[in-house]
């Protein structure tokens, strides 16, 4: 079976990892010249680091290198991924600085046509068939910047619009007057090397988000409180399970009072009231979208005036004044603006899919109806990778890549299509519940990351064992758990009357130790 993975971030090469283990010929076709998607030179941004410590961002058997900091630069990810590629003998698999244009299913039994080209060209053109598809594109690989009136004006008279993708030179920045819009993690990031080169850096933030810092009183780190299957089930899920119903039941209030300390730890600790930034709601809030660290020196600079953050604000217009460029904000404040870097979100969608083939893939909000985040409902030959983005990324689309082995080698059945419909119609209504809105078209399982990896696992009868899962309650969880994986489910799938079918408990108690 030929396979096609588009993309090459961690979803697309842990996916062709794991499916040439598993017997399959795959090829991944990247538009950028590097492996890395968000951690690609081609679109790193001064100041990038992971959220997550090394220990916890990493596929499930190469850790990070001993020598690389707690919290590694893009840069180190991006090498970190290349060590991947080099190890698991990936480099053929690869088709670098090669950009997909299109991608048409011809029938169920034909499979799909991809077409490619070199990237940034317009020819020539290639065409290939391929038995399976795997979209691992990344739902951060679109950058979706405001149109601004006045824009004409004020690129004529030399100020510059741009996504935090696109700035990489931090001399660009260097003694201008520079607006950072949005208070997420690549708006804050950014917004403190450019502190130190700017004339001026303004802030300007619709919304203000909590922010956990990395070190909980200077002392706990954050790993211990987020990334714990304690700290996962501090929030309600979908489906209670165990300890949960108790957290969320008769130990409702002291699950609160154990929130609300650390939210009233952050606020001291960060000086949220002092600098007038505590957000609006509660603390339990941080869990309604992304989970945003604390960016190191952020707040020291806010504090000693080289950063100013203008909160519930935003730009309504770009303009010229006094022949430099300019912007004026909802209460009518106007900044000296010669460059806008806009940390404004991303667009969730699949460019080389047409518009018929995106409407079978969505429900009428947009949203993706994927069942288990990985297959869609209805479209043959079609899997998706990395559309789970979690705390733990790398963890969660490698095992999803599992999954979809599994899948191509028989060794799932899947419910009925009306079922996984009905279930991907009541997990996306309560995710929209539950954060607004704001879950990146059903994409955004944050921070629900350990939940998804035990549903994608248990199908497979493969989960760690309950040892495993009970030290994940009070210790960060170690991808390094789940390296034996892949091995047990080209094993279990190799015979077609498997232990995953026949469900004998002896059998799937030896694989899951």
């Amino acid at each position: 079976m030929r396979i096609a993975v588009v993309g090459a971030g961690f979803a697309g090469v842990s996916a062709a990892k794991v499916l040439r283990q598993s017997g399959f010929d795959a090829t991944v076709f990247e538009r950028a010249p590097d492996v890395g998607g968000v951690w690609s030179r081609t679109r790193r941004y001064p100041g990038l680091h992971t959220q997550n410590d090394k220990g916890t961002y990493h596929l499930s058997d190469l850790p990070m290198p001993a020598d690389y900091p707690q919290w590694p630069s893009g840069e180190q990810v991006q090498r970190y991924l290349e060590s991947y590629v080099e190890k698991f003998g990936l480099a053929s698999a690869l088709r670098l600085s090669t950009e997909v244009t299109s991608a048409e299913l011809v029938n169920d039994e034909t499979g799909w046509l991809v077409t490619s080209r070199p990237a940034g060209a317009q020819d020539p053109l290639t065409v290939e068939r391929y038995d399976h598809l795997i979209v691992a594109n990344g739902i951060f690989s679109d950058p979706v910047v405001p149109s601004f009136d006045g824009h004409a004006n004020f690129t004529a008279a030399g100020g510059r619009v741009l996504a935090t993708g696109e700035f990489h030179d931090i001399e660009a920045a260097r003694g201008k007057n520079v607006l950072v819009v949005g208070y997420g993690k690549s708006s804050c990031d950014v917004a403190v090397p450019v502190s130190e080169v700017a004339a001026q850096t303004h802030v300007v933030a619709r919304e203000l988000l909590w922010k956990m810092p990395r070190k909980l009183g200077g002392a706990l780190n954050y790993k211990y409180l987020l990334l714990t299957r304690m700290g996962e089930a501090l929030f309600r899920y979908l489906h209670l399970r165990g300890f949960e119903r108790f957290l969320h039941g008769p130990g409702d209030g002291l699950r609160r009072r154990m929130v609300d300390s650390v939210g009233s730890v952050a606020t001291r600790q960060l000086n949220l009231r002092e600098l007038g930034l505590v957000p609006k709601g509660s603390f339990e809030d941080i869990a309604r979208s992304t989970v945003s660290l604390a960016t190191e020196g952020f707040f020291e600079r806010v504090t000693d005036g080289r950063i100013a953050v203008h909160r519930e604000q935003v730009i309504t217009e770009l303009l010229v004044e006094g022949g430099r460029p300019a912007a004026r904000l909802a209460d009518g404040t106007v900044l000296p603006a010669d460059l806008v870097i806009c940390g404004t979100g991303f667009r969730q969608h699949v460019p080389f899919f047409d518009d018929a083939l995106h409407a079978r893939l969505q429900d009428d909000a947009g949203n993706f109806m994927l069942y288990r985040q990985i297959l869609p409902i209805g479209v043959p030959r079609l899997t998706f990778a990395g559309y789970n983005s979690s705390f733990f990324s790398p963890l969660s689309a490698e095992m999803a890549a599992v999954w979809t082995a599994a899948y191509l080698r028989g060794g799932i059945t899947v419910p009925t299509e009306v079922r996984m419909r009905d279930e991907v119609r009541a997990r996306l209504f309560w995710m929209a519940k539950r954060t607004n809105g704001r879950h990146a078209r059903g994409t955004n399982i944050i921070p629900f990351s350990m939940h998804n990896i035990d549903e994608v696992l248990d199908e497979l009868g493969l989960n760690v064992g309950p040892l495993t899962r009970a030290r994940q309650w009070l210790f960060p969880v170690d991808p390094g758990s789940y390296r034996t994986v892949t091995a047990q489910m080209i094993r279990r799938t190799a015979d077609p009357v498997s232990a995953i079918n026949d469900g004998d408990p002896m059998k799937m108690d030896k694989i899951r130790r």
